[in-house]
């Protein structure tokens, strides 16, 4: 399997950063949108999987397939926008924005969402038959999820808010370690490999990932979750999507940039200084 040693990996994450913030909006979007409603469906998947079987690491396991397929496609996720477009502009490369960074954020975020929840409806018309049925056992357990991350948070206000903005910080740091992942080999079987490992760690170990929850709370919603589009808001995707920026850039964007981008110069080996005779 090739390797693309971390010099070079911040070059090529530097020259993506800049494609994505100098695209057009047409195009951000209908990435964006693909890339959420595919991280979407393999969340259902993953749910699916692991009500069918009972075993959680089954569907964890399984979960990256559809990281992988959308990074494959060259669709885009906000999680991975908010680590490789700042460091187009950490590089200075020109045209480069705080303004033209927001921007991509923006539509990015509005895209994700347009496909995650284009998936959360479809999802629930499978489950529950068109809505003539009431939900089946993969549309309950979606529905409990809503609720345990919205209200659970809540239960223990200003810690359960603290703990939900740590979890979205520890998603983003894998998951953009991830997004490194796809650009570190430049053979399919490397790229898999290197994106599936903290993909399965992040969804396995629990923590927020805002595109993600895109599709699960939306879904909630329509399966007759016991919550809000307020608690969902307010405990849940703001945080988590707070959570996220600084994770990726704090954990993977910045010190990555730091120590290949920007070396400081080695250290001079001092000339052993001769002895004098006695």
């Amino acid at each position: 399997m090739s390797y693309v040693k971390p010099a070079d990996l911040v070059t090529t994450m530097i020259d993506a950063g800049e494609s994505k913030v100098l695209m057009s909006t047409r195009d951000t979007l209908v990435r964006a949108a693909m890339g959420g409603a595919l991280l979407a469906l393999a969340a259902a998947f993953a749910i699916t999987v692991t009500v069918t079987t009972g075993m959680p690491l089954v569907g964890a396991i399984l979960f990256p397939i559809g990281f992988i397929m959308l990074y494959l496609l060259g669709f885009d996720l906000l999680t991975g926008v908010f680590v490789l477009a700042p460091l187009a502009w950490l590089a200075k490369r020109p045209g480069i924005t705080i303004g033209g960074v927001l921007r991509n954020w923006g539509l990015v975020f509005v895209g994700n969402f347009i496909g995650a929840f284009t998936v959360a409806v479809l999802m629930a018309i499978v489950v529950t038959f068109g809505f003539a049925t009431a939900p089946n056992e993969v549309g309950q357990q979606i529905g409990h999820i809503g609720e345990g991350r919205t209200v659970g948070y809540a239960e223990h206000g200003a810690s359960g808010m603290l703990t939900l903005f740590v979890r979205g910080v520890l998603c983003n740091w894998m998951v953009s370690v991830g997004v490194a992942g796809a650009m570190i080999a430049k053979d399919v079987p490397g790229k898999a490999l290197a994106m599936w490992m903290p993909i399965m760690l992040f969804f396995f170990m629990g923590f927020e990932h805002s595109i993600v929850n895109m599709f699960l709370f939306p879904s909630g919603l329509l399966l007759g979750g016991d919550f809000t589009v307020m608690d969902y808001l307010i405990w849940n995707e703001i945080p988590t999507v707070l959570g996220n920026l600084v994770g990726g850039l704090t954990f993977t964007a910045i010190p990555l940039y730091v120590t290949h981008a920007r070396m400081k110069a080695k250290r001079e080996v001092p000339l052993s200084t001769p002895r004098i005779p006695a």
